[in-house]
């Protein structure tokens, strides 16, 4: 056997016995997981539908890991400051981020230069939760539904004053594929959140959003916002009598964001594993699923809450969408 050969042999064993090292590590980090408090990045400001979700998964997972996930607010450029914080964070499963449809599949659409790429550096843990959006309006907006909204905004496009969460954000992604079945271009206005768009609105400073039912239910139900259209083809469980996009005539209007925990890539399996576990059987809680239907949420099969599920959904929903927006956007 000739000494290069004897080289190669040497560096194959060394090379499996590193790969065995470091699984045995990975095992060992899963053994003694959590053995700290951990830290879920919610990308935006406290009180919109991010912040909602994010807080119940971290009370799924302190309950059945048996130690603190905290929420940080990490705000900025419609999400992706924080999720890019969680991207470079170190891959032990002690930061984790509550992502959604926008920071953690369409981002690229709106940066060209994004500093991360929402499926390379990141691993998927597990689906949280889905929530249509509505087309939300101050009380005194001059339209009854949709079809009234869509000829008003048609005849004043430049007197529209829109407020979203940050470009890429959900609250974006939602009127602009609004605003891309009708055909206008009014001014959008960016705030750090959902929440403070909502103040915003109440406020009269803006004229309508888009946004998950989450986030201006309370408010709908107390007659201070009204809700034109929900953006699914089916009605909302919390708002019965408010009729889809597809029933009044404009089924380009579809956007049911979905909520996700996702890891930086690299984080061991099997703490991945055992964080996935854990929401899974967290979402199946009588309470927990009482009240993301409370929220608004859809209900979620359990067959599409695991890491597999969640990855393939980014997939699909980055290639259905990232066209249209793209296009959107460059107008």
């Amino acid at each position: 056997m000739n000494q290069g050969r004897l080289v190669v042999i040497a560096l194959s064993r060394a090379a499996i016995l590193a790969l065995m090292i470091v699984a045995g590590l990975g095992g060992a980090q899963a053994d003694d997981y959590p053995a700290r408090t951990a830290t879920i990045i919610v990308p935006f400001a406290a009180g919109g539908p991010a912040d909602i979700t994010g807080r119940i998964v971290a009370d799924i997972f302190s309950r059945h890991l048996g130690q603190k996930f905290v929420v940080e607010n990490v705000v900025g450029a419609g999400g992706t400051t924080g999720t890019l914080r969680a991207a470079k964070a170190p891959a032990d499963g002690y930061t984790l981020v509550s992502g959604h449809l926008g920071t953690n599949a369409l981002a690229p659409a709106f940066y060209p230069n994004l500093a991360y790429d929402p499926q390379k550096d990141f691993a998927a843990v597990g689906l949280s939760a889905e929530f249509p959006e509505v087309l939300a309006v101050r009380k005194d907006f001059p339209a009854g539904n949709l079809r009234e909204f869509v000829a008003y905004a048609k005849a004043n496009p430049d007197k529209l004053n829109v407020g979203h969460a940050g470009v890429g954000s959900v609250s974006y992604i939602g009127c602009l594929l609004l605003h891309s079945a009708i055909g206008i271009k009014p001014t959008l206005v960016p705030f750090t959140g959902t929440g403070p768009v909502l103040n915003a609105m109440l406020a009269g400073q803006i004229d309508y959003e888009c946004d998950p039912v989450l986030g201006t239910l309370g408010q709908v139900q107390a007659g201070n916002v009204r809700v034109l259209a929900i953006a699914a083809k089916k009605r909302s469980a919390m708002l019965p009598d408010v009729p889809t996009s597809h029933e009044q005539g404009l089924p380009e209007f579809d956007c049911s964001p979905f909520y996700g925990v996702f890891v930086p890539a690299g984080t061991p399996q099997p703490i991945i594993d055992k964080l996935s576990e854990a929401l899974t059987k967290g979402l199946s809680e009588e309470a927990v699923q009482k009240r993301f239907a409370e929220l608004g949420a859809e209900s979620i099969d359990p067959s599409r809450r695991g890491p597999k599920a969640l990855g393939e959904l980014v997939k699909s929903e980055a290639a259905r969408l990232m066209p249209i927006l793209k296009a959107a956007n460059e107008k």
